[in-house]
């Protein structure tokens, strides 16, 4: 088998497995057979065990002497991995994640503005700036365009907070933004661009109080969006 032959097959295996697990398709505490996963993948013993091995490090599947692999609980799975966040999100919306996602986010993202008032530089403002000037631009424009430049700004100001671990949470913000637009299909308005600029003015005038203020009351909107959208989506079509 080639590299790259080796190297998809190696892919599949880690990608169907991974959604099976997260999915629920299979269950924790389920028994992996090495042998029916070749069977059933036609590949290599070699290929099966490097996609375990992967799996193992984001925390899905676990293995013991004398029993072997079998999926791990899930309160191992390294649920802000970027692939278990797209295996999760690819076939339905998670309500319950949206909802936890919007509790993190008031719990980090003020605080994360307060950070960046008082550390950004010259090269941050002009990162959020650049990211404000994007969104302004999608108006009128693809949904995708709003949500990429809302990811920008974003990731500007975990940036501006120049701390690494409150950076780590850039990954789980995108997926929960991405997922959101997907559920409320108007991610951003014109008083959300609004929000975003408020933010970055106090940022700007190196007011950590009033970018925290400004930041609460953005993701306040934000939560309060996805709620209307569920009952949106509740109701009898």
């Amino acid at each position: 088998m080639t590299e790259i032959g080796r190297s998809s097959a190696h892919d599949r295996v880690v990608n169907t497995l991974g959604a099976a697990i997260v999915n629920g398709d299979i269950s924790p505490d389920d028994d992996l057979d090495m042998a029916g996963l070749q069977e059933r993948f036609s590949v290599s013993r070699t290929a099966v065990r490097e996609a375990l091995r992967v799996l193992a490090a984001k925390g899905l599947v676990g293995a013991r002497p004398r029993r072997g692999t079998f999926v791990a609980p899930r309160e191992h799975w390294a649920l802000l991995d970027a692939d278990v966040l797209r295996w999760r999100f690819a076939d339905r919306v998670d309500e319950t994640f949206l909802d936890e996602l919007g509790e993190v986010r008031l719990t980090v993202e003020p605080a994360v503005a307060r950070m960046a008032a008082q550390r950004r530089t010259d090269r941050d403002l002009a990162d959020l700036e650049d990211a404000l000037a994007a969104m302004r631009a999608a108006a009128g424009r693809p949904a995708a365009d709003h949500v990429e430049a809302d990811l920008a700004f974003h990731h500007a100001l975990l940036r501006a907070a120049h701390n690494e671990l409150m950076a780590q949470m850039a990954t789980a913000i995108e997926a929960g933004l991405r997922l959101r637009d997907q559920f409320v299909h108007a991610t951003l308005t014109g008083e959300s661009t609004d929000k975003h600029a408020e933010v970055l003015l106090a940022v700007r005038k190196q007011r950590p109080k009033a970018a925290e203020t400004a930041m609460r009351a953005l993701v306040e909107r934000s939560v309060a969006d996805v709620d209307l959208a569920k009952k949106v989506h509740a109701r009898p079509s």
